[in-house]
């Protein structure tokens, strides 16, 4: 919004802002904020940032946890959910050092940045262009519970299938049926006003809708997608998202989540991320003659996506839920290959986008529980490693499969490599392939290991919980 600290002065003075909001990112990707009177933006604040304890945040102790953040001027937008005139801004941040602050090579956005720039410096490209997809449920009413002799969730919208049969309040019957919400319209598309208010807010926060519309799951999914924009912009911009689409739907009475299958036998909630590079302003993704109008670097980025694919969903799909989703029959991946308009397959090349600077695949395994910033600049660093080692995906056996892999024989499905089937079998890929991620230092090995520690902990607390599909299937044994 700003470029200038005197900009941001006079626009708080010319608006009545009476608090400045700093957002920051933790390991996992969540935002926390600390505030200031508006009064106390000045100089000093630009020059020496807020110190805070970044071992909190869940990063590996660098020396000593003190770290500061720096605000970025240009990302202040007023937040539309406070009572108080708050004006938000996101930032960087830095280890204190002398004789000037250097920036912590684990905050998530210092990666991204580390990682354009490694693009850069390389020479293949200036620019990666993604637009992620936002797949999300919004549902009346959800509690959960794990104690040591109970452990439940309940969740709860008046728009599933299963309120068919509510009768001791006024029910009208439009419920959406399994698996049939998919474009659904008035009366059963039920937060379709709501959906278009948090379009409204992203707008006035600089973030541009594409479209919105009820997704496949009948029990309240959608999706927002955003127009297309260079990396680390986006993975600004998925924070923004997610903290507006929660925040309006907490203040419209409802609860929005992200988790990849919050619910049994319904579609998930994936993050398909759609990408394009661009050098001089030119598009590298077109070849008239190439498969699918795709260029060889277009292929050869494809091919390092599809190498590392494995160890790339420690950071894309880094929940023990995330692989609940990655299961055959809900449109979401499960096998290692690309094709044209194919959504069986990891990397889906869209026929609708024909001209050369729209022409693009996307992948799709990603989803929303991810660190953005980790996950886009992981996805661009597998990208570039195929181009520079030209990893050809069809000699290496990944495709073209324009043909539905959900339909193979068991014995065809054996011959094609397939998805890690847990979150314990993508940590392994990524101790065993992760290389590629720290070449120009964009990944600190600190990091990654940090990562592997904290992901495998997750994965542990999990599988010591008895589920409560146990006792139906062993109760009785």
């Amino acid at each position: 919004m700003f470029k200038t600290l005197k900009e941001a002065q006079s626009f708080c003075k010319e608006k009545g802002i009476k608090m400045i909001d700093f957002k920051m990112i933790d390991l996992d990707g969540r935002w926390r904020h600390i505030t200031i009177p508006a009064e106390r933006l000045d100089e000093g604040t630009m020059e020496y940032g807020i110190g805070f304890d970044g071992s909190n945040y869940g990063y590996a102790p660098v020396e000593k946890s003190d770290m500061v953040f720096i605000p970025n001027l240009a990302s202040a937008a007023i937040d539309p959910f406070v009572d108080v005139p708050t004006l938000s801004m996101t930032g960087d941040v830095c280890i204190i050092d002398k004789p000037h602050n250097r920036p912590f090579d684990q905050y998530p956005r210092n990666v991204a940045l580390r990682a354009e720039e490694y693009m850069r410096e390389i020479g293949i490209a200036d620019k990666m262009i993604i637009g992620p997809e936002f797949e999300f449920h919004l549902f009346d009413h959800v509690s959960f519970e794990n104690k040591p002799n109970r452990a439940f969730y309940h969740i709860d919208t008046a728009q599933a299938e299963w309120n068919t049969g509510v009768d001791h309040e006024q029910n009208f019957g439009y419920q959406v049926p399994k698996k049939g919400g998919y474009h659904i319209s008035a009366p059963q598309d039920i937060t379709y006003d709501l959906r278009s208010q948090m379009c409204l807010l992203l707008k006035e926060w600089g973030v541009d809708v594409k479209y919105h519309h009820h997704e496949v799951g009948g029990s309240g999914q959608v999706e927002i997608e955003v127009e297309l924009g260079s990396m680390t912009e986006m993975a600004d911009k998925t924070m923004i998202l997610k903290y507006i689409v929660k925040n309006a739907a907490v203040a419209a009475g409802k609860t929005a989540t992200f988790m990849p299958k919050p619910l049994f036998g319904e579609a998930g909630n994936g993050m398909h991320v759609h990408i394009l590079l661009f050098k001089d302003g030119k598009p590298l993704f077109y070849d008239e003659n190439g498969y699918s109008n795709l260029s060889d670097t277009a292929l050869y980025f494809i091919g390092g996506l599809l190498k590392h694919v494995p160890s790339l969903c420690a950071f894309t799909n880094p929940s023990t839920n995330s692989y609940k989703r990655l299961v055959p029959g809900f449109e979401a991946p499960v096998t290692i290959g690309f094709a044209t308009a194919n959504r069986s397959s990891v990397i889906r090349i869209p026929a609708y986008a024909k001209s050369p600077d729209k022409k693009r695949f996307e992948i799709r395994n990603p989803d929303a529980t991810c660190n953005p910033y980790y996950a886009y600049a992981a996805i661009l660093m597998a990208g570039l490693d195929g181009i520079q080692n030209k990893i050809d995906p069809s000699e290496n056996g990944w495709g073209p499969y324009d043909f539905n892999l959900y339909d193979l024989s068991d014995e065809e499905k054996a011959k094609i490599k397939s998805l890690p089937r847990n979150l314990d079998e993508a940590l392994d890929a990524l101790e065993k392939d992760h290389e590629y991620l720290t070449r120009g230092g964009v990944f600190p090995e600190r990091l990654i290991k940090l990562w592997i520690k904290k992901k495998r902990a997750e994965s542990e607390a999990y599988n010591k919980y008895p589920h409560p599909a146990e006792f139906a299937l062993y109760y009785d044994l």
